[in-house]
C-alpha cells in the first residue's frame, strides 16, 4: 500500500518525541518535578505545625513544642542537630575525673539539651525567650532529665557568667535582623554573631569546644568571620544538603588548642 509523505512525516516526528521521552535530562526533570510536588505536600502537613502547640518525637523522646517556640522537625535544623549528637562521631564527654559540664545556648525547646544529657553531660540551657525556658523546663521534666539539665532565661553568656565548659553547642539565629516577637528571636538578631564569637573564648574549658549549626538559607559567612576574628579554630565537623538548603555544623576550638 502505497505511504504517503505525510504519514512518513508524521512518524518521524512520533519517533522524535519517543527519543526526547528518553532522554535523560527529560527523565531527570520529571523526577525533579515528582519530588518537589511530594515535597509541596509535606510542607502543607508541616506548615500546620507551625505556631501551633504540638507534640514531636525524634530518635524516640518527645518534644512538647508550643506556639511562641520554633518547631526544631518543621524547621529541621534542631532535629538534625540532635540526630547528629544521637548517632554520632562528634565528641562525648572529656576523660577527666570531674563531670563534664555542656552548654545549650538557645535550647529552644530543650532537644539539643536532651540529647547532650544522653552523651553523659551535665548540661546548662539557656534562652532568651521566657516561653522557650518554659517549654524546655517542661521537656526535661517529659524526659526524666531535670538531674542532669538546668534550664536558665537570659541573653547569651549572661545567665551563665563566670562558669565554664567543656562542650557549647549553638542553633543561632540564621538572619540578620530585629525580631518582632518572641518567636522570631530564634531566627532573627542584629549582633548574635559578633556577641557569641566574641565571647566563646572565654566560657570554653581548655579542651573544650562549641558545636554551631549554620545555613546557607541564612548568613552563615557572618558567623564564620566572626570566628575567625576572634582567632578561633573553625573547622567542618558534619553537613546535610535538604534540597533548599545545606546545614553545616562546625567544631570550634580555642586558638591555643592543638589535636593530639
Amino acid at each position: 500500500m502505497q505511504e504517503y509523505p505525510i504519514n512518513r512525516h508524521f512518524k518521524t516526528q512520533q519517533d522524535d518525541r519517543m527519543d526526547d521521552n528518553m532522554n535523560p535530562m527529560r527523565i531527570h526533570s520529571i523526577i525533579r518535578f515528582a519530588c518537589r510536588l511530594l515535597l509541596g505536600f509535606q510542607s502543607v502537613f508541616l506548615r500546620s505545625r507551625i505556631r501551633t502547640p504540638c507534640l514531636e518525637r525524634v530518635r524516640g523522646r518527645y518534644f512538647l513544642v508550643i506556639p511562641e517556640v520554633l518547631n526544631p522537625v518543621v524547621f529541621r535544623s534542631g532535629q538534625y542537630f540532635a540526630e547528629v549528637l544521637a548517632d554520632t562521631s562528634l565528641p562525648g564527654p572529656l576523660p577527666e575525673h570531674r563531670e563534664s559540664v555542656a552548654l545549650d545556648m538557645g535550647t529552644g525547646c530543650g532537644i539539643c539539651a536532651v540529647f547532650a544529657a544522653e552523651l553523659g553531660y551535665r548540661v546548662v540551657g539557656v534562652d532568651i525567650n521566657p516561653f522557650a525556658v518554659r517549654c524546655a523546663r517542661i521537656n526535661i521534666l517529659l524526659n526524666q532529665l531535670e538531674d542532669r539539665i538546668e534550664i536558665k532565661h537570659g541573653d547569651l553568656f549572661g545567665p551563665v557568667s563566670g562558669q565554664s565548659f567543656d562542650l557549647v553547642l549553638f542553633n543561632p539565629p540564621f538572619y540578620r535582623g530585629a525580631p518582632g516577637s518572641n518567636f522570631e528571636l530564634a531566627w532573627k538578631s542584629l549582633d548574635v554573631f559578633e556577641r557569641f564569637a566574641g565571647g566563646l573564648e572565654g566560657i570554653l574549658n581548655q579542651n573544650g569546644r562549641a558545636l554551631i549549626l549554620l545555613s546557607t538559607d541564612g548568613d552563615a559567612d557572618a558567623m564564620l568571620q566572626a570566628l575567625g576574628r576572634n582567632g578561633l579554630t573553625v573547622t567542618l565537623a558534619k553537613q546535610k544538603h535538604f534540597g533548599n538548603e545545606i546545614m553545616t555544623i562546625y567544631e570550634i576550638r580555642r586558638p591555643e588548642f592543638q589535636y593530639q
